[in-house]
């Protein structure tokens, strides 16, 4: 690629995730290839889609912050420790994968993303006929989120929304600013970890982090028009193209 593809790419790659962050999460399913087709490693590419996406998430956070509420039972802002604590926990371990390692797992994390966003509604609704979920449970997972969100990311968004159905019964749309705000805060924790280890390529997180702010002003006000069937079927679908096109780069 000559130098001016390469800012062309991260930046359009930057705008599609911004904007799928903000309408459902899985901006990293735009970025990460964008990235790898750049040449990076997969771990450096990680690293700089987070970067990136960093503004966006929080444009986005911004424009639903008069939404914020807490979930289930949980205040937001210790949703915020806990998701913040975790991110940190989980860069840390990204730090310390091999890359050749972090290309093998890398599909089986998008994989996982892809079954719990499909599942999700259906084992809510199971679930919550059976038992009453506690504060105590969903604190626990999203620590778990927040660690994962910081070592990877792929499909944190989608996935807190699971999460988040299944444990707290919360509808799409009500999920949007918490949701919002978790991706922001693990982004941000595992930003400080990446910088710190020199694993952040600047000449394309620069350009994809322009983007990823217009596409994150442009999917808040998108998506609080869109309806909750459209965005889950979209995110889907690109779960699925991106998991399939990462099996064959590993396995393939």
């Amino acid at each position: 690629m000559n130098g001016l593809t390469i800012p062309a790419l991260a930046l359009s790659a930057g705008v599609a995730g911004g904007a799928m962050n903000a309408l459902a999460g899985g901006g990293t399913f735009a970025t990460m290839p964008a990235l790898i087709a750049i040449g990076l490693p997969a771990n450096v590419a990680n690293a700089t889609s987070n970067i990136a996406l960093l503004p966006g998430a929080a444009t986005s956070a911004h424009a639903f912050r008069r939404e914020l509420t807490g979930v289930g039972g949980v205040p937001i802002v210790t949703l915020s420790a806990i998701t913040f604590v975790g991110g940190l926990i989980g860069a840390t371990l990204l730090a310390w994968t091999p890359t050749r390692l972090f290309d093998f797992i890398v599909p089986w994390l998008l994989l996982f993303a892809m079954v719990v966003l499909a599942a999700g509604p259906r084992a809510a609704d199971a679930l919550r006929a059976r038992i009453t979920i506690r504060p105590g449970v969903l604190m626990t997972m999203q620590g778990l989120l927040g660690i994962y969100g910081g070592y990877f990311g792929g499909g944190i968004g989608m996935m807190t929304t699971a999460l988040y159905g299944l444990l707290a019964g919360a509808s799409p749309r009500a999920m949007f600013a918490p949701r919002t705000l978790m991706l922001a805060v693990a982004n941000g924790a595992a930003a400080i970890v990446f910088i710190l280890a020199g694993l952040v390529a600047w000449g394309a997180a620069i350009p994809m982090l322009i983007g990823g702010i217009a596409g994150g002003w442009l999917g808040a006000h998108i998506g609080k028009r869109l309806k909750p069937l459209h965005i889950r079927i979209w995110t889907l679908l690109v779960t699925a193209a991106t998991t399939a096109v990462f099996f064959y780069r590993a396995y393939g």
